[in-house]
């Protein structure tokens, strides 16, 4: 009779940063990537306001204003919905606070990157790359 070998399928998957891909260290830096529309809308938030702008993966462009709080899951009540199996449901959460935003994971099994780094609460600053499942996201905002 052959042994079956244990199988550990809870393992959770790394997708980091994307091999080539170049670390977001300013605002200016991120702001080349932009169209000339995108760098008029970033140029023109408000003190307090935030943003996140795709920028790599599925719905490459698309953009969102962010509220005091804002939720980022595969769920359809999600503030904004980013539909692919490797989001959870309940991904994460985007806090607002005074001037700054603050991102949290919401214990997801990809887990959620800052600049390549996992994060389990972090404050954002401009320029900032978010990775969440495929979907690569610039955040602009709260603290200019």
């Amino acid at each position: 009779m052959e042994e079956k070998k244990n199988l550990d399928l809870t393992t959770t998957i790394h997708l980091g940063s994307v091999s080539g891909s170049e670390e977001i260290s300013s605002q200016g830096e991120s702001l080349m990537g932009l169209s000339d529309e995108e760098q008029v809308v970033v140029a023109n938030l408000a003190l307090g306001d935030g943003m996140l702008i795709i920028h790599r993966g599925p719905g490459k462009g698309s953009r969102y204003l962010l509220d005091a709080s804002t939720s980022v899951g595969r769920e359809i009540g999600s503030s904004i919905f980013l539909d692919d199996v490797t989001v959870s449901r309940k991904h994460a959460l985007l806090i607002s606070q005074d001037t700054s935003f603050f991102l949290e994971d919401l214990g997801s099994l990809n887990g959620t990157y800052v600049n390549g780094e996992s994060i389990t609460k972090i404050a954002l600053k401009n320029g900032d790359e978010i990775q969440i499942g495929k979907f690569h996201m610039l955040f602009f905002g709260g603290n200019k």
